[in-house]
This record gives C-alpha cells, sequence and structure tokens, in this order.
C-alpha cells in the first residue's frame, strides 16, 4: 500500500461527505447504533493513533469539535501525519481499509 493510495482511499470519503449539512453527520449510521459524525471521529481517531505509533510518539485524544463539518479535514491532516511519519506499508493499508470500511458504513 503506498501513500498515494491511502490519499485516493480519504479522497474519495471526504468528496461523499465533505458537503453534508448537520443533520445528515447527526444521522445514525448505517448499521450501528451512532451518528456518522461519531463514525468518523472515531476514524480520526484511529488514524491519529496509527500516526503516533509510527512516529513512536504517545497517542493523544483528537478533540470532538463542535462543528461536524470540520471532520473531513480533521481526517486530512491525520492522514497527512500518517503519511509524513513514514508509515510501513501495512500500516498504510490498515489506515485505508479503515477509511474505506468508515465510508461503505455512512
Amino acid at each position: 500500500m503506498s501513500a498515494g493510495e491511502l490519499d485516493r482511499a480519504v479522497e474519495l470519503l471526504v468528496r461523499q461527505v465533505g458537503h453534508w449539512q448537520q443533520p445528515r453527520w447527526a444521522a445514525t449510521a448505517a448499521g450501528g447504533n451512532v451518528s456518522r459524525a461519531d463514525l468518523v471521529h472515531r476514524l480520526v481517531q484511529e488514524v491519529a493513533n496509527l500516526a503516533a505509533d509510527a512516529e513512536g510518539g504517545p497517542r493523544r485524544v483528537v478533540p470532538r469539535l463542535d462543528n461536524d463539518l470540520a471532520l473531513p479535514d480533521q481526517l486530512r491532516v491525520v492522514a497527512a501525519d500518517l503519511v509524513a511519519a513514514a508509515a510501513p506499508p501495512e500500516v498504510l493499508a490498515r489506515a485505508a481499509a479503515e477509511v474505506t470500511a468508515t465510508r461503505g458504513a455512512l
């Protein structure tokens, strides 16, 4: 898995949700009992954790902002952090799989 493939997965998800307004973010995700916003925030946290691990640094809690419309930008930032950390291909593959699974659940 390359950084370009992860970037592509992130961009596909961002294109899917980037135009959503608050009611769509608040709706329940498919097959679950959490909101779409909570599901994407969980993804952001997971990618941030992978980036911290790849950097050899401590994991930190990604803030849950009041405005769900910021979630696509948060995802872009943590994905860029993961790529900048020179994560091995298997970590990039795991992140891309998480992004793709989240996209499918939305």
